[in-house]
């Protein structure tokens, strides 16, 4: 489940954020001016700290840009380079958000989505009263895998950009998170891979993919 405060607000936005941060990425190309939000989805931390939310985005082209996010009440411990920038929460306080392949909260919740055949988090809305209801997702993702398969430890790992994704590799597996997205990709033999679909894009289009 991932919680979230219907009546609050969010200074900057995620978007305005994400303009600021965008065009210092090798693998962006688009227009910060016309930068609008295609479909997010969330995965669950465990331990009920990090939001963890994954964002669609178009920037001007035909190019969708896949930006995961990570949402922590303190900086990333040695995420300097991974910092995107903070926000204020108005229930939650100050959030430091975090470029999401440099936290191992995402990269372990991405490994196990993926691994295992897990899907994005239920959302849960509260209002101001306390209340809370389920509101339903228009974007999903699946991973390829099957419950009970081993999920790799990718915790400690290298983070590098190559082209037009980014790849995570620990001693035994290797994450690759993909930014402009080719719809029409397919996996490599032996990989296994996260597929999301969003408003407008109802062919699943690869997100990632976890070679073991």
């Amino acid at each position: 489940m991932s919680l979230i405060y219907a009546s609050t607000t969010l200074r900057p936005s995620k978007l305005e954020l994400l303009a600021e941060w965008l065009p210092t990425q090798s693998w962006f190309a688009g227009d910060v001016a016309l930068l609008t939000s295609l479909g997010a989805y969330r995965f669950d931390d465990p331990e009920g700290e990090v939001g963890v939310e994954g964002h669609l985005l178009s920037a001007g082209d035909d190019t969708v840009y896949h930006v995961p996010l990570t949402y922590r009440g303190a900086e990333l411990e040695d995420g300097e380079p991974f910092l995107v920038g903070t926000m204020e929460h108005g229930v939650l306080g100050t959030r430091w958000v975090s470029d999401a392949t440099g936290d191992p909260v995402y990269r372990s919740a991405l490994a196990a989505a993926i691994a295992q055949g897990g899907h994005e988090a239920e959302l849960v809305a509260e209002n101001a009263e306390g209340q809370r209801t389920v509101r339903g997702s228009t974007t999903h993702v699946r991973g390829s895998g099957s419950a009970g398969s081993p999920v790799p430890e990718l915790w400690a790992a290298s983070v590098e950009v190559l082209g037009g994704a980014v790849r995570i590799e620990a001693p035994l597996a290797t994450l690759d998170v993909f930014r402009g997205l080719d719809r029409e990709a397919t996996p490599l033999a032996g990989s296994e891979v996260l597929w999301g679909t969003w408003p407008g894009q109802l062919d699943p289009v690869m997100l990632a993919s976890l070679t073991v």
